[in-house]
């Protein structure tokens, strides 16, 4: 990416690094239990899961793994209850923050939590209090020397997007949850490979952040990210690519 960096923007970034520190793994067997806790076990009926099991097989999961975390999903394993809570935050400059966790401790989730961002010139909000800012999305990224705008443009809309934008050296696609499948699938069927491609919760709007607010929130976006209770971080920052090369 080039210009700004938008928080999918670094999130993708900083992808390789979760994969090294194994905590891809982590998420994604705790996603992929309460996937089938909440809507069985069956992926051709639970499109959650299936997207979670795509998902595990693109990191490389072993089956084994993806199988015993259904089965612990689906109580035929036993295994940890999680619940799935998501806190809003402020950070630096008044950017707004959603943290969705799993955990099995509600209470010590959030001190740890509250505690990273007093540390980082942030604060738990109340409930309500940033959620609304967001919406949730059907948001694919593909990079730019596989279609020309156009040809993906019309390809996207056709399977039910919403809307194409231009990010630096990448196409930014995006729909609504039901059209999500209908749409990655179609892009693929064309050949075309996706960097990215999940439900997320896009910003309305951006807050531009510069200088010690952005270096601050870049730390403050490391430190929450890598809790081991946290699923996602969705921020509405918009930070210049240098910032990144001084963190």
């Amino acid at each position: 990416m080039s210009g700004h960096s938008k928080w999918h923007s670094i999130k993708h970034k900083k992808g390789a690094a979760d994969a090294k520190r194994g905590k891809i793994f982590t998420r994604l067997i705790r996603e992929i239990t309460v996937a089938a806790r909440d809507s069985g076990g069956d992926p051709d009926m639970n499109p959650r899961l299936r997207k979670a099991i795509s998902d595990a097989k693109a990191a490389n999961m072993p089956n084994d793994n993806i199988e015993r975390a259904i089965k612990r999903g689906t109580g035929e394993l036993e295994g940890v209850s999680y619940d799935e809570i998501t806190y809003e935050a402020y950070g630096p400059g008044g950017v707004a923050i959603l943290i969705e966790t799993m955990t099995d401790n509600r209470n010590r989730t959030v001190a740890e939590l509250r505690h990273l961002l007093s540390k980082n010139s942030g604060n738990l909000g109340e409930s309500g209090s940033v959620a609304y800012m967001f919406d949730r999305k059907g948001y694919i990224v593909v990079n730019k020397n596989q279609k020309s705008e156009d040809e993906l443009f019309e390809l996207a809309i056709e399977a039910g997007a919403e809307d194409l934008k231009e990010d630096g050296d990448s196409f930014e696609i995006f729909t609504d949850q039901e059209s999500f499948d209908e749409v990655k699938t179609a892009i693929e069927n064309a050949g075309v490979e996706t960097d990215v491609a999940e439900i997320s919760m896009i910003p309305q709007t951006y807050v531009k952040v510069e200088g010690t607010d952005a270096q601050t929130m870049l730390k403050l976006y490391d430190a929450i990210d890598d809790h081991d209770d946290v699923q996602n971080v969705y921020t509405n920052s918009d930070i210049d690519d240098n910032e990144l090369e001084n963190v």
